[in-house]
């Protein structure tokens, strides 16, 4: 596994449960290193940041940031208190100065690392579970409990652009292609909307039309669109996770192993696997060649609801 990687570039995945703690793993091996436990954490979401070595976890209702190499990884560097509810999204621009978040208080915030201050706020009025930063890094894209997607102008602090593919049906999960030209929805009936960016890096105000896949017959808990712009995952409450080609949208593999709602996805950064969580407590990494299942994560002892593949 991994055999394209350096010896001294090592693979890692950190998992977060519904048991309260944090797991850290080593990808080729399946040994948990290092795991942490808080009375208080409920973790939705894990992402590393620009900044190697550090790891964001979005949490219930605030944010906390680890450093993985200090000599006391389970103890938060920083702790970002802004927002009320379940904050479900987190990420960064890619100079690492700029965090932005999403929570079911129904904001949309934007975190300047530098003084750990929260200072932007757009308001959704309905509850976020998603939100992705376009590859310009000027635009946010949000996806919310009443089937809205809206796009977040950082510069005119404004909301430029709204969809709403199916009124009521909750967006679970965006994701946006590499360059900016396709945008991926997916939603608690199983479908994804996809749509082409007509005027590419330069903005997202315009959306075209591309495709309506019927993905799964029910929820779909996580899009994502592959490094290398060839495969589209989608993992959902149905125990699968589903590898679709993006030449024509044709359906390429199943995977199946898990034995309940597949949360949470991720690819490794040539493409070549796909690390997935699940609520039958484990997480599992598949070869997307072989379409098969490569190692199983099992230490938590209850659901496992988000990973990310880490590299040192």
């Amino acid at each position: 596994m991994f055999e394209n990687k350096p010896d001294d570039s090592p693979v890692y995945l950190a998992t977060a449960s519904h048991d309260q703690t944090i797991r850290l793993w080593q990808a080729r091996t399946g040994r948990c290193y290092f795991s942490f436990r808080y009375p208080d954490l409920h973790v939705n979401r894990l992402e590393l940041t620009p900044e190697k070595g550090k790891l964001v976890a979005a949490c219930n209702p605030h944010i906390r940031l680890f450093d993985l190499r200090s000599y006391n990884p389970h103890i938060p560097v920083r702790n970002f208190v802004s927002h009320t509810k379940n904050v479900m999204a987190v990420g960064f621009q890619y100079t690492g100065h700029m965090m932005y978040s999403g929570s079911e208080d129904g904001s949309v915030k934007i975190w300047d690392l530098r003084v750990r201050e929260c200072q932007r706020e757009f308001r959704s009025v309905s509850p976020v579970n998603t939100v992705v930063l376009h590859p310009n890094q000027t635009e946010l894209i949000s996806g919310d409990q009443n089937g809205n997607i809206r796009v977040w102008d950082l510069r005119a602090d404004l909301c430029s652009c709204e969809l709403v593919p199916e009124v009521g049906t909750p967006i679970r999960s965006l994701t946006v292609m590499w360059d900016g030209t396709m945008v991926v929805a997916a939603n608690d009936r199983g479908t994804c909307y996809v749509w082409r960016s007509l005027c590419e890096r330069q903005t997202m105000t315009e959306f075209e039309p591309l495709h309506k896949l019927q993905a799964h017959n029910s929820h779909i808990l996580k899009c994502l669109l592959s490094p290398g712009n060839k495969y589209l995952a989608t993992a959902s409450s149905d125990k699968t996770v589903k590898i679709w080609n993006l030449d024509g949208f044709k359906l390429e593999k199943v995977l199946t192993g898990h034995e309940r709602w597949v949360w949470d996805c991720d690819f490794s950064m040539d493409g070549e696997y796909l690390v997935t969580a699940s609520s039958d407590t484990t997480a599992r990494l598949w070869s997307m060649r072989a379409g098969k299942e490569e190692m199983v994560y099992q230490a938590h002892r209850k659901a496992t609801v988000c990973c990310t593949l880490l590299r040192d």
